[in-house]
């Protein structure tokens, strides 16, 4: 207090203890993690950091404060409302600033109304009012009265940053009390919320745990030890701070248990404990030197002096955690370089995948068009069959297989291969009847052999009794041993019938190939069903292949007589051998005379043999012109040929600002996460570059 009553202006100012933590490679070093945790990579990566935590009314805050000598308000209990992350760095000029971290939870609007807030100043008088601002911006209502949308605790972080001429590289951060039970103006949702604060930050790996309990009550009901040990079991990244000693009475047995912790000699800590003295209330007036000063009195004189001096007071605090956090975080680079490049290439990964922005119809367009030219490009190369480019090779199948999702990107083959298979079965399996030349014995009086699926097996002559039925009843004013020439057609429409069948089930394979193809299937059925009105039409030839079967038919019927004739006069004709062969003696006139008598009278007969030529003849040409008209005309015409243009670069110039935007724009949730992930990109690779030049430095 000077003279006129008023309290002076406490100015920015720090004690020559501060400087327990200024060593030129520890600066370079913390600075670079202070630099990384600005750009926001806290929350993508565990970062190394000292987090002091702790029960409700533990003195975390003056431990804090004693820490960093910032004169944070001590009556109204703000920092215990939300995590305090409290950053020094060294800078030409003092000053303070204020800003908010907004928990990721929060709507994207909320998060950028928080993170607009930003104040500094150069007296810490001001302090109080710009940590009002700042929860009133969080939504907590410290008043005795709190509004129905407010609460007492939130999630966001305050983030003071302190800088300085001789200000050390420091972070720490100061995490809510634990709350034990629900009280007036503290909710159970309260001490559930607290509770997952320091759940959060302890839990992470490179988090130090500054574990503070107070002397004032009995250790094993603090809370914060069961927290620490459940995610620490073995106490590597623990440190013990036992605050008001001066609590316990001399000589008593809380004192001596509590001697006893800090000697480590009952919740072990690999780190070890550490023992301070805050101010008491009465000495809240005290400057940050007299409190330094009351602090090494205390232990020069109470029972804690046989303690050694590197484990008591606040100035051995600050040069324990300078080494003990410059160690870790050396320990931890090389690790963290590893799990930030790695993750720059997971979320770049995540965001190639997505594909280019489409936000504005000029981006539409634009990703609509460059889709349609690779689909162009892609499609024509795999009706065509020029398999060239990743998309065909990347994956290919050992064994050939028209319904493998590798065979099926190469289209030509597919279809090629089904086209073939469409003509083989319309061959073997497309007539109604399957005509043998030869006359087996045991056909003669059998009924006709039927397999399903299979064309009914017909011996010469029930061949011949089915055209003689159908002679019948064509029969017009043709004289007898001739037929209506309106047979032949009656006959092809009856062993043509399996033509369609086996014609539409092939379109419908080659339809399903590809999703593309089934919107051209209407047109090619259209097309199908006017090829069969030119099948059930009287069949038309101007084939010479249908003369030259017909003849080649009647040669072999006259050959299979003349076999026949032969071979009857050889069993009577003279014989005679030699040493290599036997020989017949066969008279020709008598066998040519013979072979002129074996001309069967039955006019009826020779009627279907004829008729059975024409069938044969007419069903094999037009039988190789369905196959052509199929392939070409309903499977090439309108299923394959022009599949490139169903997305058409000219369409897509067509089409307006709103319908680009409607087929191409991304939908909210896409456009969220795209945000996201360039978010976390950034801030990746700003921390990349950080590592990239503390490398660099080191080199130097």
């Amino acid at each position: 207090m000077d003279s006129s009553g008023d309290a002076p202006a406490v100015e920015l100012d720090i004690t020559s203890s501060l400087e327990d933590l200024q060593t030129n490679e520890q600066r370079l070093v913390l600075d670079t993690i202070a630099q990384i945790r600005k750009c926001g990579l806290e929350s993508i990566l565990s970062l190394p950091q000292l987090v002091v935590c702790g029960d409700q009314s533990a003195g975390k805050s003056s431990v804090l404060e004693a820490l960093t000598e910032i004169p944070f308000p001590r009556n109204d209990n703000l920092c215990t409302r939300f995590a305090t992350e409290i950053i020094l760095r060294r800078a030409t000029t003092n000053s303070l600033t204020i800003r908010v971290i907004p928990d990721t939870e929060r709507n994207s609007q909320e998060q950028e109304s928080i993170k607009a807030f930003k104040e500094s100043i150069t007296n810490l008088d001001e302090l109080p009012g710009l940590m009002d601002k700042a929860m009133v911006l969080m939504g907590i209502d410290n008043s005795s009265t709190p509004s129905a949308n407010s609460h007492a605790f939130a999630k966001d972080v305050l983030s003071i940053e302190i800088e300085g001429p001789l200000r050390p590289q420091l972070t720490v951060v100061d995490l809510p009390g634990l709350i034990q039970t629900e009280s007036k103006g503290v909710t159970k949702a309260d001490v559930e919320l607290v509770a997952e604060i320091t759940d959060h930050y302890i839990s992470q790996p490179r988090t130090i745990c500054l574990a503070v309990v107070s002397a004032a009550n009995d250790y094993a009901n603090q809370g914060i030890l069961t927290k620490v040990r459940k995610v620490d079991p073995k106490g590597e990244r623990t440190l013990g701070i036992i605050t008001k000693p001066d609590r316990l009475p001399s000589g008593s047995g809380m004192e001596t248990a509590f001697l006893n912790l800090a000697r480590n000699q009952d919740i072990f800590f690999k780190l070890g404990w550490h023992v301070l003295k805050n101010r008491s209330f009465e000495e809240g007036s005290m400057t940050f030197s007299e409190r330094n000063d009351s602090e090494a009195n205390y232990f020069r004189k109470s029972t804690f002096k046989i303690l050694p001096k590197y484990y008591v007071g606040i100035e051995s605090l600050r040069g324990r955690l300078s080494q003990l956090l410059f160690c870790h975080v050396k320990l931890e680079l090389p690790k963290l370089r590893e799990d930030l490049d790695a993750a720059l290439v997971g979320y770049k990964g995540q965001l190639g995948e997505m594909g280019d922005c489409r936000a504005t119809p000029q981006e539409c367009k634009s990703y609509l068009s460059q889709l349609s030219l690779d689909y162009y490009e892609v499609c024509k190369a795999a009706a065509q069959g020029y398999y060239e480019g990743d998309y065909f090779n990347s994956v290919t199948d050992k064994v050939f297989s028209p319904t493998s999702p590798a065979s099926v990107r190469r289209l030509r083959a597919v279809v090629q291969f089904m086209n073939t298979e469409f003509s083989n079965n319309l061959r073997t399996n497309g007539h109604k009847y399957h005509f043998e030349m030869s006359e087996k014995p045991e056909w003669i009086s059998s009924p006709p052999i039927v397999e399903s699926g299979k064309p009914t097996k017909l011996s010469n002559s029930q061949a011949l009794q089915w055209v003689n039925q159908a002679l019948m009843r064509t029969r017009g004013k043709e004289l007898a041993g001739n037929f209506n020439p309106l047979l032949i057609g009656e006959l092809f429409w009856e062993q043509s019938f399996r033509w369609y069948q086996i014609a539409a089930d092939h379109m419908e394979r080659v339809s399903q190939i590809q999703d593309t193809l089934k919107i051209r299937k209407d047109a090619s059925i259209r097309e199908l069903e006017l090829i069969m009105e030119d099948v059930k039409s009287y069949p038309i030839n101007y084939n010479h292949y249908y003369t030259d079967t017909i003849k080649k038919r009647r040669q072999a019927r006259g050959r299979k007589s003349l076999a026949e004739t032969i071979e009857g006069r050889s069993c009577t004709g003279e014989e005679f051998s030699d040493d290599d062969h036997t020989s017949s003696i066969i008279g020709v006139a008598q066998a040519a005379e013979e072979y002129r008598q074996r001309v069967d009278p039955d006019m009826e007969k020779h009627s279907c043999e004829e008729a059975l030529d024409c069938l044969f003849s007419i069903y094999k040409v037009c039988q190789k012109t369905f196959v052509q008209n199929i392939t070409t005309q309903v499977i090439e015409r309108h299923i394959v040929r022009g599949i490139e243009k169903i997305f058409s670069p000219v369409a897509i110039a067509n089409l307006s600002d709103v319908e680009s935007e409607a087929i191409a724009s991304e939908p909210a949730s896409a456009k969220r996460h795209r945000e996201f992930l360039k978010d976390r990109i950034g801030k990746l690779e700003d921390g990349h570059k950080i590592l990239r030049n503390l490398v660099t430095s080191a080199t130097l």
